[in-house]
This record gives C-alpha cells, sequence and structure tokens, in this order.
C-alpha cells in the first residue's frame, strides 16, 4: 500500500484515479483549490461520489492552491507521501486568452512548487507523474503526433504554460536526479466529464433543442480517450520502474475523429437529431489531435480499449441519472 498525493483531486481525471486508487487499498492524500472555472459544486459532487465508501482514514482532502507555495511544501512534507500524481493545472485553451493570469499561477507556479517538494522529500517521493497535454504539439496537420516532435510552437497560452511544465520537470530531473513522467492526455471524455468540452456542450444543447456550436465549420478531428483508459494508463505508470530521469508519453486512444462522428454517437444515445451552428476556427484552437501511442505499449503494455460509441453510451446512461438530479 501507498500514500499517493493527487492534486487536482476534484477535477475530471483526479477523481476517477483518487476512486482507482482507493478500490485497490491504496491512502490518497487529495489537493484541489475548487475554483470557480466552473461550477465547484459539480466538483464536490464527482469527489463525493468517487471516495464514497472508502474506509475511514483512506482519503484526506486539502483545499489548497497549488500556487500557495507555502500551503503546498506543507502538504507535501508529510512522510507518508512517497508517490505524486499532479493532475491539478487551470484547464481550457479558450479560457487562457480571457485569463491568462490563472495560467500562469495554477500551471507554472503551481508545478514549480509540486517539483520543488519532490525535491525536498529527499529520495522520499520515488516518482512523479504529472499531466501534460496534446496542445503542446500545437496547430499542426500532419500526424499522428509523437513524443519526439516539435513542440515549440505552442497555439495557446494554456498550451505554452503546459510547455513550460514540461522544462521544468526536465531540468529538475537533471540538477536533482528525480523520476518525473509528464502525460501528455487527448480530449478526455466520460462520466463526471468537464462542462467546458464539447461532450458536456454538445448534449445540454442537443436535449434543449438549441444549435450546436461546430467551429473550424466542423472540420475537427480529435482523439477521443475514454476516462477509464486514461486512469488505466495513469495505473500502468505508477506502478512501473521509478528510474531517475524525465520521459514524456502520449496517452491517447489512437484513433483520431471527425466531430461529426461524435455529433452522430450523442444523437444515437440520446435519441435526438443535433441542430448545427458552423462557426469559424477560434483562436488558439487547433483543427487536429492524433496520438502515436508506441511509448506507452513498449513501456507499459498499456492499449486503449474503449471505442467512441462504447464511450458516449457509458456518457449516456450516467447523465441520464445525473441531469435530473442538478
Amino acid at each position: 500500500m501507498s500514500t499517493i498525493l493527487v492534486t487536482g483531486a476534484a477535477g475530471f481525471i483526479g477523481a476517477h484515479l483518487v476512486r482507482a486508487l482507493l478500490a485497490r487499498g491504496d491512502r490518497v492524500v487529495g489537493i484541489d483549490n475548487l475554483n470557480p472555472y466552473y461550477d465547484p459544486a459539480l466538483k464536490r459532487a464527482r469527489m463525493a461520489a468517487m471516495v464514497e465508501g472508502a474506509p475511514d482514514g483512506a482519503f484526506a482532502f486539502h483545499q489548497v492552491d497549488l500556487a500557495d507555495s507555502d500551503a503546498t511544501l506543507a502538504l507535501m512534507a508529510d512522510p507518508a507521501i512517497d508517490l505524486v500524481v499532479h493532475l491539478g493545472a487551470q484547464a481550457g485553451v479558450r479560457w487562457s486568452i480571457e485569463a491568462p493570469f490563472a495560467y500562469s499561477a495554477a500551471n507554472v507556479t503551481g508545478t514549480l512548487a509540486v517539483l520543488e517538494g519532490v525535491r525536498r522529500a529527499e529520495g522520499r517521493i520515488r516518482h512523479l507523474l504529472y499531466a501534460s497535454t496534446s496542445s503542446v504539439y500545437g496547430a499542426r496537420t500532419d500526424a499522428p503526433f509523437v513524443e519526439t516532435d516539435r513542440t515549440d510552437r505552442p497555439a495557446s497560452l494554456y498550451a505554452a504554460t503546459k510547455k513550460a511544465t514540461e522544462l521544468m520537470a526536465s531540468a529538475y530531473a537533471d540538477l536533482y536526479g528525480l523520476s518525473l513522467t509528464g502525460l501528455r492526455f487527448f480530449t478526455v471524455y466520460g462520466p463526471w466529464g468537464r462542462p467546458d468540452m464539447a461532450v458536456w456542450l454538445f448534449t445540454e444543447a442537443m436535449l434543449a433543442g438549441r444549435p450546436i456550436a461546430l467551429f473550424n465549420e466542423g472540420r475537427m478531428r480529435r482523439d477521443f480517450t475514454f476516462i477509464d483508459d486514461i486512469v488505466a494508463g495513469l495505473l500502468a505508470v505508477l506502478d512501473g520502474p521509478a528510474r531517475p530521469g524525465h520521459r514524456l508519453y502520449n496517452i491517447g486512444n489512437n484513433r483520431p475523429e471527425p466531430l461529426e462522428a461524435l455529433v452522430a454517437a450523442l444523437e444515437r444515445a440520446f435519441d435526438v437529431r443535433a441542430l448545427r451552428n458552423l462557426l469559424p476556427m477560434q483562436k488558439g484552437d487547433v483543427p487536429a489531435t492524433a496520438a502515436d501511442i508506441g511509448a506507452m505499449v513498449q513501456d507499459f503494455g498499456w492499449h486503449p480499449t474503449t471505442d467512441l460509441a462504447t464511450g458516449i453510451a457509458r456518457w449516456a446512461e450516467w447523465w441520464r441519472g445525473y441531469a435530473p438530479a442538478r
């Protein structure tokens, strides 16, 4: 049994990971600032659902802003913590245009505090996993994306701050001999997902009879990756050997789909017809994402197993239970 610190524990990926860790008997220390980027009530409800039934003492939660370095370092000084999964971040490509300082605080300063906490643990924390993003690859048209591809042309401030976290992690690994692994996530969706993402936005609009916004006139492709596959990948890396150094892995479905495929899957799952509003490309957005997952397969034997139709059916099942209770 390990004691694992999970930042962003009330977030979409973080809460699902917490549930999986508790289910297998680990102790979890969760951190989240519960900020109002989207409704904190959803974050609290999500986290409560994930920790329900956990043994007493298995989960401890702290409402802390990672950019408060003193508070973050104090929590990371807990002598029981031996692994860290850093998922706490300010997400959202489009909002980074409106609120740039929120991204520098959460993604850069917050990550620096976590890295410094690992350094000060002096070997007690044997491995840090942290969240990066497919957005670091920029507005490319060639695919698939490989970890060794250039990532020096981010298309958004969000992507730039996540690239900064990769560079800081690389420097800390080289300077202090730490074991650090970054995972570049590709368009994660599923139950308890984020309300600023397409699956949620489209569902709400379609069920209300409103048009859905299809940017770039719908000519987008995304490597939609179901949350259970993401969690399985996180666990595979977490349980792998913790070797000194910095490594990066793509973690995606390895099957980019046109946006119309998502719309069609939602139409089938909810038995409703979508009204389409075709719009130009938004600033900071990219036309396509596509993950080469060869490194994850080779090093950890990880494969995604959920196709888009199955994942959206699971989403719809959850939505029918959740939406009436809101």
